[in-house]
């Protein structure tokens, strides 16, 4: 289903002056297709051919009373909000016509505001009904995503795939979408697929906010008029603009200067703005995907991101696991990086031994994807027979600097040793150290020394001579 602004907005009223500043008012204020019936005798043909997004009806009309089209559109369409907008100021009609299941009473008489504002909260209400139901279905589905629009993003790991099925539910919401996680997550991959799978006809925009001013800001984001700064020779669209009727995406939103954060949050609340020197607005309808890997919450409680704004953004809020906690990706993803490493340096796809991703499982990955990306490439380019061999990795992930240092200290600060009421002895730590690390290593001795910091011989004659060991562990794996 298409999302509801962009149906149009039907006006029932037999008075073709009422209709004419009806249309001219609701398409000022932003709304892009206004439908006008004089004949409420059409409603029904209307309904039958066109999805209407919210229907405005007036109440005395000489065909048929509004009270009798508003029950037959909540019989035959309950889906479409009716707002009730008459001459007739009266507090018995209002309470027939909301029992009859209008969604609001607003008289003629009453400021133009409220009629927007009431359209505007329809529309909320009923893309909340919608991606409640669109949500429900797809987790208790519970398929993995097949949208074409994940292509490039390599995943099996299930809390992916959960993300990603979040992510097909809302993408036709017009309300902000805020894509979170650590650098190199593939964030900037999900906001295209949002763009996607989201239909909308317009193109996807990028920019990235890190860096610019509020100057800068407004004028890539807003535009310009000839004049309104030194060097303005000619009007200038922003991209707020080019994204019309598709998709912008606002990356590390989290370095948005405080001015900045107040020109974005009336664009969102408003679908308007000013470009810069411009003494009337413009509207968009351009939907709006955020992402960053600052924590707003924590950014908001200290005053540094505008708490409204926060709230605003992450109507939708997409969070992307660490690769450290999807490591089951690792051999899909260590083949995908390996090929196409491989067709940009015109050599044949080579082969990943499963000891590859033994040896990277017990790294942190402080970069993540990016950074596998990185290690893939660096090996395909070094590697000199068929198969991708260790040393590149191994070299890499002690490089990284972020390996047993991450266990052994937590976040807090505090060692793992930290509740232990009795300390082991060193011979006892040590032996239970070697065989966790030969565990992870799936027996590999050469990779369990990598992660002990020993050489696979120091390791060798360490289990040989390691009474406290397991019987027979000092046999386990060939090493590499």
């Amino acid at each position: 289903m298409t999302d509801s602004t962009r149906k149009p907005i039907l006006v029932v009223d037999d008075d073709p002056d009422v209709l004419k500043r009806m249309e001219r008012l609701l398409k000022f204020e932003g709304f892009p297709e206004v439908l006008s019936c004089s004949d409420p005798r059409q409603v029904a043909d209307i309904m039958r051919e066109r999805e209407i997004a919210v229907m405005v009806l007036d109440l005395l009309m000489p065909a048929i009373p509004g009270q009798r089209i508003l029950q037959e559109v909540r019989e035959r369409h309950p889906e479409v909000p009716v707002i009730v907008a008459t001459a007739v100021s009266d507090l018995d009609s209002a309470i027939e016509c909301m029992r009859l299941g209008a969604f609001d009473y607003v008289p003629k008489t009453a400021e133009s505001g409220r009629l927007s504002a009431s359209i505007r909260h329809a529309l909320s209400i009923r893309e909340l009904q919608r991606d409640y139901s669109a949500l429900k279905d797809t987790l208790l589905a519970a398929k993995p995503p097949q949208s074409p629009a994940f292509a490039k993003i390599i995943t099996r790991n299930e809390r992916m795939l959960s993300v990603l099925r979040y992510v097909e539910t809302v993408s036709e919401s017009p309300k902000p979408i805020l894509v979170v996680g650590e650098s190199g997550t593939g964030k900037e991959l999900v906001a295209e697929a949002v763009h996607l799978l989201s239909g909308r006809a317009g193109p996807h925009v990028s920019l990235n906010i890190a860096g610019l001013d509020d100057t800068m800001f407004s004028d890539s984001l807003f535009g310009h008029r000839r004049g309104a700064f030194t060097g303005a020779d000619t009007d200038r669209g922003g991209l707020i603009e080019r994204a019309e009727g598709g998709t912008l995406f606002l990356d590390e939103i989290g370095e948005l200067s405080p001015g900045s954060q107040i020109k974005l949050l009336r664009l969102i609340e408003d679908k308007r703005y000013y470009p810069l020197g411009a003494d009337l607005p413009k509207a968009t309808t351009a939907s709006l995907v955020t992402a960053t890997n600052r924590d707003l919450r924590a950014a908001s409680a200290s005053g540094a991101f505008r708490l409204d704004l926060f709230y605003r953004l992450q109507t939708h809020l997409v969070e992307l696991p660490p690769l450290r906690e999807r490591l089951d990706d690792l051999p899909l993803l260590l083949a995908h990086f390996a090929k196409a490493a491989a067709e940009r340096l015109g050599r044949n796809m080579p082969i990943v031994p499963d000891e590859v991703s033994v040896l990277l499982e017990s790294y942190e990955f402080p970069g993540n994807i990016r950074e596998l990306e990185s290690m893939v490439y660096d090996a395909v380019s070094r590697s000199k027979g068929n198969t991708l061999a260790l040393d590149s990795f191994r070299e890499k992930t002690r490089a990284g600097g972020r390996g047993m240092r991450a266990r052994i200290v937590g976040e807090d600060g505090k060692t793992r040793f930290s509740g232990w009421d009795k300390l082991p002895t060193i011979k006892d730590a040590t032996d239970e150290l070697l065989r966790e690390a030969l565990r992870r290593a799936k027996g590999n001795q050469g990779i369990a020394a990598d992660m002990v910091g020993l050489s696979r011989t120091a390791l060798n004659k360490r289990l040989k001579t390691g009474r406290g060991l397991d019987p027979g562990i000092e046999d386990q794996g060939a090493g590499v």
